[in-house]
């Protein structure tokens, strides 16, 4: 942080001319890093988080305005009031029974510090540089999204090798368990009669409202849409006339049809294919067998936009030499089903980490032996209970994984097991 703040400084000053240095000052929140957050021994990710916001703490002149923690227990499910209590508990240990907030910047011209900024700073800069000689940030948006699915898929690949360590991952996996993970409340679950509940709120105030203004005040948008003209309308729209953010977003849909961004994970395959041989060995075996390449469909259905484990695992079923179909974050079932059905997929993998993976799940299920389908195995990965995922088995899921599976190689073995016609496909736990 101390490289970004030196950054937008010099940016702000040189490109932008601003020459106030107060108007220059970097104000920032972060949402910590949860991205390290582990399924097994968890209690360990107290101190991960604990450490990552000192980066973002510790430096005056970097320091930043606003923090969000997660929770020790995010990799195992839902957390609760008290899950959420203690990271904040963490902010406010750091903030009054320290005296950091007392003095000034404790990394000022220490020499290994400003060696490490220098580093950062060439390498953003030459970074930038290739940015704007593409033409600027939204001319380079597709590269900049498959930079980060390509630097995940190194750190991945590191810590399945061990020259990552992550302790209780692969390394020091031995050890008591933990009190704080046993019993039936140790993650929340959330009521299901809350959703139900919810919608019949939402069909009752819809029977309230005036269908007649309703409708006109969609009709003038619509227009407005044609004018380019939308956002003040949708404003209007759903202020004065009771309309629904769905309702209204639909109707600017279908003007000027709905965004998809960039997924970073290109069709060819990269040159990450050390220790896929047997993998890739039997892809092609089973392809031959098939009478056409192993087809398999990620997808990515409910609204967490967390797609890094999507992303992963599209990327190394690629370069294990499957085709494959991934669209993206916030797909509905139906979308799902849809490309399953265009695209003949002998496999479908669904990552969901929204912790809404049952109501999901029997949704996909359903609609897939509604389209003839239901013979295409699914296998699901997301932050899920031990009770949930044998619910998902139990609705005919053939494989369930959670982030404790952090060997892709393994999922990938599953995945041309279950395509391979010689076998059957069943309800088995990952193992």
């Amino acid at each position: 942080m101390r490289a970004f703040v030196d950054l937008w400084n010099e940016i702000c000053e040189t490109r932008y001319g601003i020459k106030d240095p107060k108007y220059r000052r970097f104000r920032y929140g972060v949402q910590v890093n949860s991205l390290g957050l582990t399924e097994q021994q968890p209690e360990n990710n107290v101190y991960r988080i604990l450490i990552e916001m000192l980066a973002v703490t510790l430096s005056k002149n970097a320091r930043a305005r606003a923090v969000q923690l997660p929770a020790w227990n995010e990799a195992l499910g839902l957390p609760r009031p008290w899950d959420q209590q203690w990271s904040l508990r963490m902010q406010q240990i750091m903030a009054f029974e320290t005296d950091i907030l007392e003095y000034e910047d404790l990394f000022d011209e220490n020499p290994a510090v400003e060696r490490k900024v220098a580093a950062l700073k060439e390498d953003a800069l030459a970074e930038l540089a290739l940015i704007d000689g593409m033409g600027g940030a939204v001319e380079a948006i597709g590269y900049m999204k498959s930079r980060l699915v390509e630097s995940n898929a190194v750190r991945i690949g590191q810590i399945e090798s061990g020259e990552i360590t992550v302790v209780g991952v692969n390394t020091y996996q031995t050890g008591e368990p933990s009190p704080l993970t046993s019993g039936d409340d140790a993650v929340m679950n959330v009521d299901p009669t809350t959703e139900a509940e919810q919608i019949s709120r939402l069909n009752t105030w819809r029977a309230s409202r005036n269908p007649e203004a309703m409708q006109q005040a969609l009709d003038q948008l619509h227009k407005a849409t044609l004018r380019h003209r939308s956002s003040r309308c949708a404003f209007n729209c759903r202020s004065q006339s009771c309309v629904t953010t769905g309702e209204w977003a639909d109707v600017v849909r279908q003007a000027f049809g709905q965004y998809r961004g960039p997924t970073g994970v290109s069709a060819s395959a990269s040159n990450r294919t050390e220790g896929l041989d047997e993998i890739r060995e039997s892809v092609a075996t089973v392809s031959a067998k098939l009478g056409r390449q192993l087809k398999f469909l990620m997808g990515k259905p409910g609204l967490d936009g967390h797609s890094n484990g999507a992303e992963q695992i599209a990327t190394r079923a690629r370069d294990c030499g499957m085709e494959i179909s991934y669209e993206g974050i916030r797909l509905t079932p139906k979308e799902i089903v849809a490309a399953a059905q265009d695209g003949q997929v002998h496999v479908i993998g669904l990552s969901i980490l929204s912790g809404s993976h049952i109501s999901l799940m029997q949704d996909v299920m359903t609609k897939l032996e509604q389209a003839n389908l239901g013979h295409i195995p699914v296998v699901v990965g997301g932050i899920i209970p031990e009770d949930d995922a044998d619910r998902l088995r139990a609705m005919g899921i053939s494989r369930v994984y959670t982030p404790k599976d952090f060997e892709l190689n393994q999922i990938m073995s599953d995945i041309v097991f279950l395509a391979d016609p010689d076998h059957q496909a069943g309800p088995i736990s990952a193992q």
